[in-house]
């Protein structure tokens, strides 16, 4: 199944190792990446079931009689109610602490236990939610959920990135991005069903989240170890008969020796949290801050944990909200598709690139229809042409997020970071991105309320500005082997200056370890 050698193409002029594409590699990544479904499925459900009527009549009845008194005469504020969007938003506090647990047990006992850690707390969570008879139940459920996130998405994308060729990285890492998207559609599509039940449809919906989390817990235990996990652990005759599995060849002992030296330096650093603050590591940083934060800041997570909320506020009927939920999920998965076929073969930059240009005007034009029918006083009615638009602008937006931050937000920090920073760098990204998250879940109604129509060109000038900040300092991190990476920053205009000439990210020492230019 594979042959060959394969050569770096990329802008990092990284060593080639011999090996190549094994189906090995590709089940197993493919198996690792169903770590996503637990987050896509909690984005789907969440906005979802808090548009049920049912939900809200036992759990939020303000909610519910707020809007069928019309007590708020705007259409802006239907859904502002703090408590409500604590359901949503509790999860991903939770994550972010995990996220920091997760990374000390990732480090120390391997990225499976940290995966099956996540299915477990995962699963008792979605139990909590399924059999809730309060809102403490169901927050605590949440909070469970939000271990689980923690624990998958620090995990996942490390182990993803620790498996693939270089050659193909970017692909199989997308897989995450694409079990995400998964989890959003089956949560979109359940909840359009079950909310045609006479009752405890909300529970259903809910509890359907065991089943991604029995997924990853069987996952964890039939997945291999990585070569780099097995090499922190010691265990170097394992880790060199793993590495000839995965890339289904014999001579290893060039990569075999880069593992090897990048485990020792790794050893070498005793606080990698206090490590990761050096200048040489700068670059790794300030991307595994900055890209999680731009992502949330785009404002997808309004549309995919609020989509049936948004559309009901902004006058879509009951079902007609879910199935535009359901519309906005097939684009999501569909266009994720294009980003696998494309990171590899175009790279990450231009990616980045489209993408932010194609989101920036659909949220300018989404926020446009929406203010020229409801303006400032959040008075009026959609036409169905009106609302065919907005729905169409919609999906054109999510389109250009799932082929370029959806996926690149979780693949970059994961491929930047040498090993012995590597759970730290990831801790940060899902900490980052799940503060954010839980500011967006926890105060969009809120923003929605105060700032009308202008909240989307809010989020439009953020996607402008993170457009701007990819162009200039993110230089293309294709085909780079993962332990090279410090020869894309060194050879980079702006961060050159923080990496020392006698050595690379990671450790590695320039005469040594790697080849000249």
């Amino acid at each position: 199944m594979a042959g060959g050698v394969f050569v770096s193409e990329g802008g990092g002029g990284g060593r080639s190792y011999e090996g190549g594409i094994t189906g090995f590699v590709i089940i197993t990544c493919i198996v690792a990446a169903m770590g996503g479904l637990l987050f896509g499925y909690d984005l789907g459900i969440s906005g979802g079931v808090t548009s049920m009527e049912e939900f809200l009549t036992k759990f939020f009845p303000h909610v519910e009689s707020q809007m069928k008194k019309a007590k708020h005469d705007t259409a802006y504020c239907k859904f502002d109610n703090q408590m409500l969007q604590l359901f949503t938003s509790s999860l991903y506090i939770a994550a972010l602490v995990a996220s920091f647990m997760a990374s000390v047990i990732t480090r120390k006992y391997g990225r499976k236990v940290s995966m099956f850690t996540g299915g477990l707390a995962f699963l008792i969570g979605a139990l909590f939610n399924a059999f809730a008879i309060n809102v403490a139940m169901l927050i605590i459920g949440r909070l469970m959920l939000g271990v689980g996130v923690g624990f998958a998405n620090q995990s996942t994308p490390v182990y993803l990135s620790e498996m693939a060729p270089a050659k193909i990285r970017g692909a199989l890492n997308i897989g995450f991005q694409m079990a995400i998207t998964i989890g959003i559609l089956a949560a979109n599509m359940i909840n359009y069903g079950t909310s045609k039940m006479a009752q405890n449809g909300w529970r259903v919906s809910l509890g359907l989240a065991a089943v991604p989390a029995v997924v990853m817990v069987i996952g964890s235990f039939i997945l291999p170890d990585t070569p780099n996990s097995m090499l922190e652990r010691g265990k170097y005759d394992e880790a060199k008969h793993m590495l000839k599995k995965i890339r289904g060849a014999e001579n290893v002992d060039h990569e075999f020796q880069d593992l090897i030296d990048a485990v020792e330096a790794a050893k070498k650093v005793e606080y990698p949290w206090k490590n990761i603050m050096k200048s040489k590591y700068r670059p790794a940083l300030i991307f595994c801050s900055a890209i999680p934060f731009f992502q949330q800041i785009t404002g997808i997570n309004v549309i995919m944990f609020y989509a049936p909320v948004l559309f009901k506020t902004l006058g879509f009927g009951d079902d007609a909200s879910l199935m535009s939920a359901v519309i906005t999920g097939v684009v999501n998965m569909l266009s994720t598709i294009v980003s696998i076929y494309a990171v590899d073969k175009y790279g990450r930059r231009l990616l980045f690139l489209e993408g932010g240009i194609q989101m920036f005007i659909c949220q300018l034009l989404v926020g446009s229809f929406i203010g020229a029918k409801f303006g400032t006083t959040g008075i009026g009615t959609l036409t169905p042409e009106t609302a065919d638009w907005i729905l169409a602008f919609i999906c054109v937006y999510v389109a250009g997020f799932a082929w370029s931050w959806g996926p690149l937000g979780w693949l970059v920090p994961s491929e930047i970071c040498p090993l012995e920073i590597r759970p730290a760098g990831q801790a940060i990204n899902v900490s980052v991105n799940m503060f954010f998250t839980f500011l967006i879940g926890q105060f969009f109604l809120t923003m929605l309320c105060h700032m009308k129509f202008g909240l989307f060109y809010f989020f439009a000038s953020m996607v402008a500005v993170m457009t701007v900040f990819i162009y200039f300092l993110l230089p293309e991190t294709r085909d780079v082997p993962i332990e090279e990476m410090g020869r894309v920053w060194k050879q980079h205009w702006f961060w050159k200056k923080y990496i020392p000439d006698d050595a690379i990210v990671g450790g590695h020492d320039d005469d040594n370890n790697t080849k000249p230019m």
